[in-house]
């Protein structure tokens, strides 16, 4: 029979439409989602008849695994529980969204054997298991009130174009779908970006929507460096400590982004595009260091929580941040590995600020080794 079609367009409660779906997918039968890349085809994961047809219609060859689809990072941990930093880096910033990870899902510990076998074998056949975070509020939803995840794969046969419609998956699956949830055109309209992680590697096996210069950035350690503008402290202290993590890593400060890992400064009361005091430039000039071109930042919860390590200029600053951001506590540290303040050198001449200069200096070479710089992505070509 033709496939149930719900359009929350004519829907009266979206909620109704979301509860139809998961009573589908608990069913046993198969559901048709929008995502934020194309249209994926769904089955409960816990339930082996289901996934086997999934694995029909789609017309995938033994040994080509489905993905899992999740509801977040708790329960993409609970799968892979001994992800390395390049991994959580990549899933903190791009979930929900367009990034499939593929991780070691033979961990003892790992919920992957709470699956059928069969079921098993369909996502990880080596041993490697995909899972992804789709950024869409309908299968998000859906989800959200089951009670294990969803063996997904595009919504198409396998070795035709993707459907980024509704009436693409109609015309794709026809009656081999249950139920088809419409909502238009895919943002993306392209496929989600496939990454295998290994340790400090990273091999990209699909670009899609991320490219593999974005999904390097996304994997970086990045440092955030934060005072009050963002015209002073931050700035000279952004500046020095990419001149001290160049010369570790033996590479130019330009260079560092593409080394993996990335300096930023923000202000706690900063207002966007403030130009560096004029000391403040001076003073790093005489370092061979160049301020012109900043622009203030304010502090942001992308930020935040993009941030691997939060450096603050003094206790207050500290404070402001865990007011707002009280998950950051564990990474928001002092530059003054002796917990002393840097005194704000604002309205003082030159030499007030070298001396400052001189303080935050001394300060971060004690962070190089605090910095994990050993856990920097490192990109695998695919061969």
């Amino acid at each position: 029979m033709p496939p149930e079609l719900c359009d929350p367009r004519s829907a009266d409660d979206e909620r109704n439409m979301i509860r139809r779906a998961v009573e589908v997918l608990a069913e046993g039968r198969l559901v048709a989602f929008p995502t934020e890349t194309v249209y994926g085809i769904a089955a409960d994961a816990r339930l082996e008849s289901a996934v086997a047809r999934l694995l029909q219609v789609k017309g995938r060859r033994p040994g080509q695994p489905l993905a899992l689809a999740v509801r977040g990072l708790a329960a993409a941990w609970d799968f892979c529980p001994d992800v390395s930093p390049v991994g959580q880096r990549l899933a903190r910033r791009c979930w929900p969204g367009p990034l499939t990870l593929v991780l070691d899902g033979s961990h003892p510990d790992g919920h992957l054997a709470r699956l059928p076998p069969s079921v098993q074998q369909a996502v990880a056949p080596a041993g490697l298991i995909g899972l992804r975070v789709p950024d869409h509020r309908f299968l998000l939803e859906a989800l959200q009130r089951l009670p294990g995840p969803l063996a997904l794969t595009s919504a198409n046969r396998s070795g035709q174009a993707d459907a980024v419609s509704a009436d693409e998956v109609l015309e794709a699956l026809g009656d081999d779908v249950d139920l088809v949830v419409a909502d238009g055109r895919c943002r993306y309209a392209q496929p989600s970006s496939v990454v295998r992680i290994q340790g400090r590697e990273m091999e990209v096996l699909r670009s899609g929507v991320l490219s593999e210069t974005a999904l390097q950035r996304f994997a970086s350690l990045i440092v955030l460096v934060v005072c009050t503008g963002n015209t002073c402290r931050s700035p000279m202290a952004q500046a020095l400590l990419q001149q001290r993590l160049a010369q570790a890593l033996g590479c130019a400060i330009e260079d560092l982004a593409d080394a993996g890992i990335m300096v930023i400064s923000a202000g706690v009361a900063a207002r966007s595009g403030a130009a560096a005091s004029p000391p403040a430039i001076e003073a790093m000039q005489a370092r061979g260091l160049d301020l012109a071109q900043h622009e203030s930042r304010p502090l942001s919860d992308v930020l935040v929580r993009f941030a691997d390590a939060i450096l603050t200029m003094t206790h207050s600053h500290r404070e402001a941040i865990l007011s707002q951001w009280p998950e950051a506590a564990d990474k928001t540290r002092l530059v003054c590995l002796d917990g002393r303040d840097i005194d704000d050198p604002i309205g003082g001449d030159v030499a007030e600020y070298e001396s400052c200069a001189r303080q935050i200096d001394a300060h971060l070479s004690g962070w190089l080794a605090r910095l994990a710089l050993d856990s920097l992505p490192v990109i695998k070509k695919s061969s």
